[in-house]
């Protein structure tokens, strides 16, 4: 190349054969070797027994050194943590009832899937087909 790189940076002109290289992309190769065959060291999966299945939560470790926590009985874990699992009456139940009789976490529920449900037929009305 002729042109010195100062005087391209200075100028903001970029020589074509320079621009060639400077503009190819490069993608990573494949490594040699097997290509995604069945058995071998990389295939195989760690096995383990039921008793350590039952008794551990695996991947519930988050730090670089420890290992992953045991299962603990019932009673060591807090009364709220049951109550997640458990579901919320559905909108078409809660407005079979009275809104005036209902308990404040059911009317919190109600005004929520209410909202979303007005929301949903809004869109449905307006969205271009």
């Amino acid at each position: 190349m002729a042109m010195s790189w100062t005087r391209v940076l200075k100028r903001g002109v970029i020589p074509r054969d320079a621009a060639q290289l400077v503009g190819r992309r490069c993608f990573a190769v494949a490594a040699k070797g097997k290509k995604g065959g069945k058995g071998g060291a990389a295939d195989a999966k760690p096995v383990l027994s039921k008793e350590m299945k039952s008794t551990t939560v695996f991947g519930a470790n988050i730090l670089k050194e420890g290992s992953d926590p045991k299962i603990q009985p019932d009673s060591e874990y807090p009364d709220w943590l049951w109550r997640l699992v458990d579901k919320g009456p559905v909108l078409s139940e809660l407005r079979r009832k009275d809104a005036k009789t209902l308990p404040y976490e059911d009317l919190k529920r109600f005004v929520k899937l209410d909202n979303q449900a007005r929301i949903k037929e809004n869109n449905a009305l307006t969205a271009k087909n």
